[in-house]
């Protein structure tokens, strides 16, 4: 038997809260989880055992609290990211909370409906400032709820394709950890030079920049792809980014003739926000990118490329553990790049590390085209059971 429900008949809908932030005693011991959106990964369920934050048990009376098995959904800013709390736990106030009916739903299938839902979710709380579904939109969603023997059936495949996923992106992870303990091995610590290399800032071994600033009315709808921060993350991360800006072709080109533009080769760093994830640009298709928010590296002299991205990913984590302020890093700065100090192995030994990542690389392509396969075999999945 199949029912068409809403939300807020197969649960307890409860919008999170903070604790005020000025009585130190909410705060003076890691007592109760309290879960906030940056806890969340997106396109999964999080099971929630511990948090990054805790409130005491004195702030138990002005919390909101959750028992075990309740689900969480990012409702405000990045919405439609998903969790079950394991143990009795608080949530903040960008959260919406379902207690649900154990008679009716079983709280893995309701996360799996509410993650099938996420893009949903997201175009129904387009805002110009600040996406938001609010309780009482969030409660009027319906949802198929079919009989439990039928949902249980449902979630077990799809925890089975989930832990499949799982496994290859831990194998990605091993790889990655295997580079970094051979790049250790070759070059010792970056930070402390201790194999005495020589060392250079990096204004002398390449030519820094940003880009020319484009305003909000030289945008339209379609022409040369204009990337921001999140673009050129997931290019870096190779996935095809949704492009939701553009500039025309005549501007381009007068950009490209006055200031220049970014060339195969070049290297392409976030410097505000998401801070240091970057993008060897592997394309001779025409784009632009946002002023301030990228810098812009081009090598001018003879170094590995591959090496100088394994080591630019170090110094920049050793820049944001330096210059961390509350929860937010502070702008990495063309000027502050340019000072950054560098160790310059012999050429010899940079490009023998690059062959022996170039050799990781191809294992992790493999494990990566099967990832991706996967993660379709899922969505196929839950279009099949929520759509």
């Amino acid at each position: 038997m199949i029912s068409k429900m809403k939300l807020k008949d197969v649960g307890i809908i409860v919008t999170g809260n903070t604790p005020s932030k000025k009585n130190k005693d909410y705060y003076d011991s890691n007592d109760i989880n309290f879960f906030t959106p940056t806890d969340f990964e997106d396109g999964r369920i999080n099971d929630f055992e511990e948090s990054v934050n805790y409130i005491s048990n004195n702030a138990k009376e002005k919390a909101r609290i959750l028992p075990k098995g309740s689900v969480l959904v990012t409702c405000i800013g990045i919405i439609g990211k998903v969790g079950i709390v394991e143990k009795e736990s608080a949530f903040n106030q960008q959260i919406n909370a379902i207690i649900p009916n154990k008679d009716i739903i079983d709280n893995r299938y309701l996360a799996y409906w509410l993650i099938s839902k996420a893009d949903y979710l997201r175009k129904k709380a387009n805002a110009p400032v600040v996406p938001i579904i609010n309780k009482t939109d969030f409660q009027e969603l319906e949802i198929v709820v079919p009989d439990m023997e039928t949902q249980k059936e449902i979630v077990n495949k799809l925890n089975k394709m989930q832990k499949l996923i799982d496994l290859k992106e831990e194998q990605k992870c091993l790889f990655e950890d295997l580079i970094k303990s051979q790049f250790v091995e070759m070059f010792g610590s970056v930070e402390l030079n201790d194999k005495n290399f020589e060392e250079q800032e990096i204004s002398s071994i390449a030519d820094i920049s940003s880009s020319k600033r484009i305003y909000a009315n030289e945008y339209q709808e379609n022409g040369v792809p204009f990337y921001r921060s999140k673009e050129i993350i997931e290019l870096g991360h190779n996935k095809k980014p949704s492009i939701e800006l553009f500039i025309s072709a005549k501007r381009f080109e007068e950009i490209k003739e006055r200031y220049g533009i970014p060339k195969r080769g070049d290297i392409l760093i976030t410097a505000v926000g998401t801070i240091g994830e970057t993008w060897i640009v592997d394309t001779d298709e025409p784009f632009y990118y946002k002023d301030g928010n990228v810098l812009q590296i081009r090598l001018n002299t003879n170094i590995s490329q591959i090496y100088f991205k394994y080591v630019l990913d170090i110094l920049i984590s050793i820049f944001k553990s330096k210059n961390v302020s509350g929860s937010a890093y502070a702008a990495l700065t063309i000027e502050k790049f340019k000072k950054m100090k560098i160790i310059l192995p012999p050429i010899e030994l940079q490009n023998q590390f690059a062959d022996i990542v170039k050799q990781i690389d191809k294992q992790k392509f493999e494990i990566q085209k099967n990832l991706e396969e996967m993660k379709k075999t899922k969505e196929n999945l839950m279009n099949k059971y929520f759509n």
